[in-house]
């Protein structure tokens, strides 16, 4: 019961947060929504995600990870009847905005739960949950276009009613949870480790630097590639995606088949080696050019081991005090990842500035430089990883 709750939960996660992709333009027209306006609300993504992050950890340790799921999952139900009865731009943009609060709050809740349940083989857990988002994320759009066209007693559902039947699948692990008991919520309050204690701990802020770099590089790939690839090589938007499909693929099966290795290896070595072979990708279709642009794709089976593996490594590093720590841990985290988009656009306009807007090449010569850093960020998650590795190596604590 435990484990359904957190692979259903996973599953639906990843429907809510990527059936946005083909109901954003319908959203844009029905509210005659301005390009801005547009932006404005997509920010809440990050925005209700941070926020949160800041009282999860708390409603963990006064409720209990129960039912902190729970009301994760419910709030979530309740956004899509708000959303289906939201008629006036203002109203949607908050149901919209709680919707992401809910998102947010699932996102460390099932991370807390999965440290409390996974105690063996962890690494092969964390990342086989994971891999489940990654799978529901790939056919989320394609579930969400077909059921925008279903038509019900003469009414199209549409948006509104595609946002309400799928956010309503959340009650799917609301009745599952109800019946369900947790370890780690009778840990007593006195027994679990508190942040000050946590923040002593210079492997917690190793940590976060992994993470961040390894984040960044993540979702930057989703935002950048298909823009890289329509510019730089003049790919239409159909092999573009296509692309970007495959990096998902890759993404969600590295997931699913390799998180054992990260047990038999060891989670830290773990971080080194895939986020070091991401960096090689990435740096290597930058630099080779459009003949290798499958290393992007490639990139993904790399990439995708790093933040389930993070999440195991502080399930058994932080056994008390693991919903604190996660919780720090992806706060710093999201912050991180807001910062390293901005860079990553910076980069791009700064080298086609140096390069001089009129040459042909400025263009291509910006967009290799926004993706190589992508491929920075990655190499720079391998370097922090090896400089946690050598930290625990001496002091014998490595896992």
């Amino acid at each position: 019961m435990q484990m359904a709750t957190i692979f259903i939960g996973f599953v639906i996660f990843g429907f809510s947060e990527n059936i946005k992709g083909p109901a954003i333009p319908r959203i844009q027209f029905d509210f005659r929504l301005s390009e801005a306006q547009l932006g404005t609300l997509l920010s809440l993504n990050a925005l209700g995600y941070l926020i949160a992050c800041s009282f999860t950890a708390y409603l963990t340790k006064m409720w209990g990870i129960k039912w902190v799921t729970i009301a994760a999952f419910a709030s979530m139900a309740a956004s899509g009847i708000l959303i289906f009865y939201s008629h006036y731009y203002p109203l949607f943009a908050a149901s919209y905005f709680f919707m992401y609060i809910g998102n947010g709050m699932l996102e460390i809740g099932l991370a807390i739960l999965s440290a409390k349940i996974f105690l063996k083989n962890t690494g092969m857990m964390m990342n086989m949950t994971h891999g489940f988002y990654g799978l529901s994320s790939t056919v989320a759009p394609l579930i969400a276009t077909g059921l925008m066209k279903v038509t019900i007693v003469g009414h199209t559902l549409d948006w509104r009613g595609m946002y309400l039947i799928m956010l309503l699948l959340s009650i799917i692990p609301i009745v599952i949870a109800w019946f369900s008991t947790f370890p780690g919520d009778d840990i007593l309050h006195e027994d679990r480790i508190s942040l000050k204690d946590l923040l002593k701990d210079r492997v917690l802020w190793l940590v976060v630097l992994v993470l961040t770099f390894g984040v960044v590089s993540e979702m930057a790939v989703g935002g950048w590639l298909v823009n890289f690839l329509e510019k730089a090589y003049n790919w239409d938007t159909v092999q573009a995606s296509g692309m970007l499909s495959i990096f998902f693929l890759c993404f969600a099966l590295a997931r699913l088949l390799l998180g054992p290795i990260t047990d038999r290896i060891g989670f830290v070595l773990s971080l080194m080696i895939f986020s070091g072979f991401s960096a090689l990708c990435t740096c290597i279709a930058v630099v080779g050019g459009e003949r290798v642009a499958f290393l992007f794709a490639a990139s993904g089976i790399g990439i995708a081991i790093i933040y389930p593996t993070v999440m195991a490594f502080i399930a058994t590093r932080f056994p008390k005090g693991s919903d604190t720590a996660i919780t720090f841990t992806v706060t710093l985290m999201g912050l991180g990842s807001v910062i390293g988009n901005y860079l990553i656009g910076g980069v791009i306009e700064l080298v086609k500035h140096l390069a001089g807007e009129d040459s042909s090449t400025s263009l291509l010569r910006g967009l290799q430089a926004g993706y190589g850093f992508i491929g920075l960020c990655a190499a720079l998650c391998s370097i922090t990883s090896f400089i946690l590795y050598v930290y625990l190596y001496r002091r014998k604590e490595v896992i």
